[in-house]
């Protein structure tokens, strides 16, 4: 049972656990209703700890027996765990419990998903399936007996032993229980075999269900070799057992999880067919094949100490999951990806209630903190490191960090101290990018007099909860100059920012440049740089770093936006005009013109109207995006039918990042051309195509001139039967709705019969599509809050941690007008006066209400 009262958990408590693993037994008797758990577990007190009180975590579960050193024990069974005496030497802990996996509908611990047993440990799901110390830095080696009729039996590690009705599986390097994974079903195996830089022959096996899914396996087999072998050339990193397994499950909380032999999937995150899955889904399954994959080293091998320290493991390995994307596809392409994703998800978290520092110092559910400022704030620390020390010192530190830590559960503290052992900088400042929230703001003046041109900068970071005062933080700021036709002048240099306020000189300049500040987001922070348009058209034009060519673009098309809606302006043509010349340019990446076709998302324009201290209106700010849209269709409709035209891929369908590219930009100018012709040419699409990307797009296109109904029908009558590609179907239709049909056309989804609240993928799909739909979301009537509400309240005792994870749409409720604040306080407070409320929601809510 869980405690009456959620208790906050603080940093500044960690104590070393008081008793260490050597090694775990664990035999598994496998039965829907009641699986017996049998655990003989070695334990020796930690001479390190500063008391000896054994308690084991334990959470729903029926314990039938305990035994210490052979002899019956009668412990306590409170307060989420069990305590009992123990010997002051080395003894062994043995008990049998009983647990249900079909009933366990949280998708934590052990489960059942269309007929298969798997697990979820991460963060604290173990507790759920037999008493132990969980936590990460008690690690031990594993050995696993699974008994039961199914014919595929898979643990971590490598199997030791088979027999009709059983398997043993040992893995021996030591884990915490977080890594824990065990699969049963009737399952068939795509297999290949990976031979490593040593020489290591290493079998593969990718597991579905029988009936369909075999089909989907051959690109997630091929990433998780492209992954493997990226890390040997990359970081040095060879894999380290015989045997790698991944299954494939439908029911899943998270995109993968990374168990040490055995990672577990989320179907939609690693199945993938031509037909089925779009060109993102195609990039999104090998960037997450990559992540765990790479997690072998850098979460398995050495994990973090305690939670707190879950940004170590998760923003390093992002970061190299992103290096590895940008070395297979496009590295211009994939920063611009990564900071859209950034500032739409990780931004809006700094800037609202829910703000946390990258290292968190407090949690009551440490659910609620795998946010984008663990993992992709997180990354963007690595890379800012990366960025001050140079390439050969990033990867001598790496080196002596995977020596010295290996085996290790490590902190930031130990992270830094590699760096400064390898460089000798002094990292103190840098280090207050993992304890300060907040996103800092860079207010940009300069000045130009004889040649010399100043640079001046000021760093600040608004207050955020629990955190009123704020330190200058180590800044790295990439900057190139440009004169007045476009030319470089002063090639990227990176400026060390260490005070609130600082001045740059660059001397010997013939004329007055243009800065390009910033570039490649050489840190995550948000610039005030006040430049007039002819300066951002010509950074836009001229720009030889990509990601602030696409940036001046962006501005730009804020700046319009935001005219359009305080002033009632038509959009001026140096917008226009900069944005044709870039969709004009052959010699540019197909993939970086449709990115620059994209404007600024409506909750960006939100965003930026609050931050200039003006209320947003989410029906005008839908209504300002939909025009400027059909401005830029007219001002380009000469040019829109060649682009489309040169942009068809004939032949077979392949993922490559050239293809993939190229149908990016046939589709974004699709969008534009529905706009001029009533959606003829998407419909001729959707006809004709014969892969998911352009079926998706040309709907997609459709759909936003509330066009389409034919198509939806024709789309579900073909897809029905496959649960993946119905999840795009229902999210489309809700993300894309009219602003004052979206509740409705939500609740519309939730009566039909594939919906299922239970499987987390179609939840998502329906009620993330309604987040997404910023104008449905928070149309006036306040139907989509009272909507989204009820079915939390609904979910939460089936799902705690999805419900909680959904009441962050929520989170930038005091943004908006009176009325609108309070019916999303009526929802949220409906929410928590809820009986029996979930700590991950309770949480979550609270934060959100402040």
């Amino acid at each position: 049972m869980k405690d009456a009262a959620p208790q906050t958990i603080y940093l500044s408590d960690y104590t070393p656990p008081a008793y260490l693993v050597d090694d775990v037994h664990l035999t598994f008797k496998l039965a829907a209703k009641k699986t017996r758990v049998l655990s003989r577990i070695a334990f020796r007190p930690n001479p390190d700890a500063t008391d000896h009180d054994f308690f084991l975590h334990g959470d729903d579960l029926t314990l039938i027996s305990a035994r210490v050193d052979g002899r019956d024990i009668d412990p306590d069974l409170r307060n989420g765990g069990l305590r009992c005496a123990a010997p002051d030497g080395p003894f062994v802990f043995e008990a049998e419990v009983e647990i249900s996996p079909s009933t366990n509908t949280a998708l934590e611990g052990l489960y059942m998903s269309g007929g298969m047993y798997c697990t979820q440990c991460e963060a604290e799901g173990f507790r759920k399936i037999t008493y132990y110390p969980d936590r990460p830095d008690v690690m031990a080696v594993f050995t696993v007996r699974i008994e039961s009729d199914l014919p595929v039996l898979l643990s971590n590690g490598n199997p030791t032993a088979t027999g009709k009705g059983w398997a043993e599986w040992h893995d021996p390097w030591p884990k915490p229980a977080y890594l824990f994974a065990l699969v049963a079903g009737d399952l068939v195996a795509h297999p290949d075999t990976f031979t490593t830089r040593s020489g290591r022959k290493v079998d593969l096996n990718l597991w579905v269900r029988p009936g369909g899914d075999e089909a989907k396996c051959a690109f997630g087999m091929a990433a998780l070799k492209a992954s493997m072998k990226w890390d040997e050339d990359v970081y040095g990193r060879e894999y380290d057992l015989d045997l790698f397994n991944i299954v494939a499950v439908d029911d899943f909380n998270m995109g993968a999880m990374e168990n040490k032999g055995l990672n577990i999937f989320n179907a939609s995150a690693v199945l993938a067919s031509p037909q089925t899955a779009t060109d993102a889904d195609f990039e999104r399954i090998e960037a997450i094949i990559a992540h765990e994959y790479f997690h072998n080293w850098t979460g398995n091998r050495i994990t973090c100490r305690d939670w707190f320290q879950l940004c170590l493991k998760e923003g390093l390995t992002v970061f190299r999951d992103q290096q590895f994307t940008g070395d297979l596809r496009s590295a211009a392409v994939k920063r611009i990806d990564d900071t859209m994703m950034l500032r739409a998800y990780q931004f809006r978290e700094d800037n609202g209630p829910l703000a946390h520092p990258v290292r968190p110092e407090s949690f009551v559910e440490i659910n609620n903190f795998y946010t984008a400022t663990v993992y992709e704030k997180g990354a963007e620390l690595i890379g800012m490191l990366k960025l001050l020390v140079g390439d050969q010192a990033y990867f001598d530190a790496l080196d002596l960090y995977f020596t010295r830590h290996d085996g290790d559960a490590a902190t930031i503290e130990d992270w830094l101290q590699v760096f400064e052992d390898t460089t000798g900088r002094d990292l103190s400042q840098f280090k207050k990018w993992y304890a300060q929230a907040g996103t800092p703001r860079l207010t940009v003046r300069d000045e130009y007099a004889d040649g010399t041109y100043r640079l001046h900068l000021r760093q600040e970071t608004p207050p955020t909860p629990g955190q009123p005062d704020k330190d200058p933080l180590l800044i790295p700021v990439a900057v190139g100059l440009l004169d007045q036709d476009g030319a470089e002048v002063v090639p990227t240099t990176v400026l060390e920012m260490t005070k609130a306020e600082q001045s740059f000189t660059f001397d010997g300049l013939s004329g007055r440049p243009i800065p390009s500040v910033l570039r490649n987001f050489s840190a995550p922070v948000i610039v005030h740089h006040d430049m007039t348009d002819a300066e951002r058209a010509l950074l836009l034009a001229h720009d030889t770093d990509p990601f602030n060519r696409w940036d001046a673009g962006r501005t730009l098309a804020q700046d319009v936006l935001v005219r359009m809606l305080r002033q009632n302006v038509t959009p001026d043509t140096a917008f226009l005009d900069g944005l044709a010349a870039v969709l004009r340019d052959d010699a540019l990446d197909p993939a970086f013109r449709a990115l620059a076709l994209r404007l600024p998302s409506e909750d960006d324009t939100a965003q930026a109207l609050f931050d200039a201290g003006h209320t947003p209106d989410p029906t005008a700010i839908n209504q300002a995006h939909e025009t400027l849209k059909l401005h830029i269709a007219q001002h380009l409709q000469d040019t829109l039918p060649r682009i489309y035209a040169a942009m068809i891929v004939t032949g077979p369908y392949t993922p490559d990042a050239g293809s993939a590219g190229q149908r990016a930009l046939g589709n974004a100018v699709l969008g534009l051309i529905s706009k001029l012709d009533s959606g003829k040419q998407a419909a001729q699409q959707f006809a004709t195509s014969d892969n998911m990307t352009q079926q998706l797009g040309a709907l997609r296109a459709l759909l936003q001139i509330s066009k389409g109904d034919a198509e939806l029908a024709a789309f579900e009558a073909q897809w029905q039967h496959d649960r993946l590609v119905m999840d795009k179907w229902f999210g489309l239709q809700v993300a894309l709705a009219a602003a004052p049909d979206a509740a409705a056309t939500a609740e519309r989804l939730t009566r039909h019969p594939a919906f299922d609240m239970k499987n987390p993928n179609r939840f998502r799909s329906v009620f993330g599509g309604l987040k997404a739909n910023t104008a449905g979301f928070h149309h006036a009537s306040g139907a989509a809050y009272a909507l989204l509400a009820d079915w939390l309240i609904k979910l939460d005792p089936v799902n705690p941690q999805t419900a909680a994870r959904m009441t962050m749409s929520y989170d930038t409720w005091k943004r908006y007008d009176g009325e609108r604040q309070t019916k999303m306080r009526a929802a949220l407070g409906k929410i928590a006066q809820t009986p029996q409320l979930s700590r991950d929601t309770e949480e979550m809510v609270t934060r959100i209400l402040g």
